[in-house]
């Protein structure tokens, strides 16, 4: 082993310090561009499908410049690591042949994750959901905070964060896609005048979509489409209309307030629980008995 001094360290430096300090410029260099460049050249290379609207469109810009970040840094680093072990006289073809044994030996056990990648490809390059959206995979509903290749992650109303694999997810339902509907039951009293609760219904939904508040995000005022079923209790009349995705909730809030006024003013009961208790006929009137 040749002995180890000053002037050895420093001839080393010279010769393959500056060479391994250029490698790292260079993949630094190439980190910065790929953040900066990265996102415009997304923009201009996606399709977007006929009527997404612009946040929809953001969020696939988003989550499609994540996912290929992502994988570009892990390529910036790996190629790095490599270029730099060979400036520094470490063998990397043996290394590689190690690692592709050692790789082959563990395939058996990265089925799962293979799944999980084919998986995040495929949800990805359909845009399925993309951050931001509201969505319900695998069971889990909540806002889609992150999509990798390899997982989900989502947060429910709780605040409660789930991390999902692809590979598990087996349908995958997105409330906000597009647009967004109001889908609502609204039940009155069986001696209610149905014709009547209809139209306070339809009055209070074009109120409220020509409301300066509301009017930008509701598409189509909310309105009674039918009798939708005759319950225990009361008449259920079922009420839709189409709204900016992500906004139904707030207009089906504001929808059911002012649906409350409104009955109130008209004098048209929303019922509860009735039960009537029967104890037999009653008894017939006897004629008293004169001493």
């Amino acid at each position: 082993m040749p002995e180890l001094s000053w002037a050895t360290v420093v001839t080393w430096l010279i010769d393959h310090g500056i060479r391994i300090l250029i490698i790292v410029a260079v993949g630094a260099v190439l980190w910065f561009a790929l953040n900066k460049f990265l996102p415009p050249i997304v923009g201009r290379l996606m399709v977007t499908t006929k009527g997404e609207s612009k946040e929809g469109i953001k969020k696939r810009k988003d989550t499609l410049v994540g996912v290929l970040a992502g994988l570009g840094r892990v390529f910036i680093v790996i190629v790095a690591i490599m270029m730099i072990l060979d400036e520094a006289g470490v063998p990397i073809a043996s290394a590689l042949v190690g690692l592709g044994i050692a790789g082959f030996a563990l395939g058996f056990g990265a089925q799962y994750l293979i799944r999980d990648l084919i998986a995040g490809m495929f949800i990805i390059m359909e845009n399925q959901y993309r951050v931001g959206d509201v969505a319900r995979v695998a069971d889990v509903a909540g806002l889609v905070e992150k999509v990798t290749l390899r997982k989900t992650v989502l947060r429910d109303l709780d605040g409660i964060v789930h991390h999902i694999p692809n590979g598990e997810i087996r349908v995958a339902s997105n409330f906000t896609r597009h647009f967004a509907r109001v889908n609502l039951d609204v039940s009155v009293a069986y001696d209610t005048d149905l014709d009547h609760a209809i139209s306070v219904i339809n009055r209070v939904g074009k109120a409220l979509a020509e409301d300066a508040k509301w009017r930008k995000v509701i598409k189509s005022p909310p309105q009674a489409l039918r009798v939708n079923n005759l319950g225990d209790s009361g008449i259920d009349i079922k009420i839709l209309g189409d709204v900016k995705a992500m906004e139904q909730w707030a207009v089906m809030g504001e929808l059911r307030l002012r649906i409350k006024k409104a009955f109130d003013a008209e004098g048209i009961e929303i019922p509860w629980p009735h039960t009537k208790v029967y104890f037999g006929n009653p008894l017939p009137d006897f004629p008293k008995k004169e001493d």
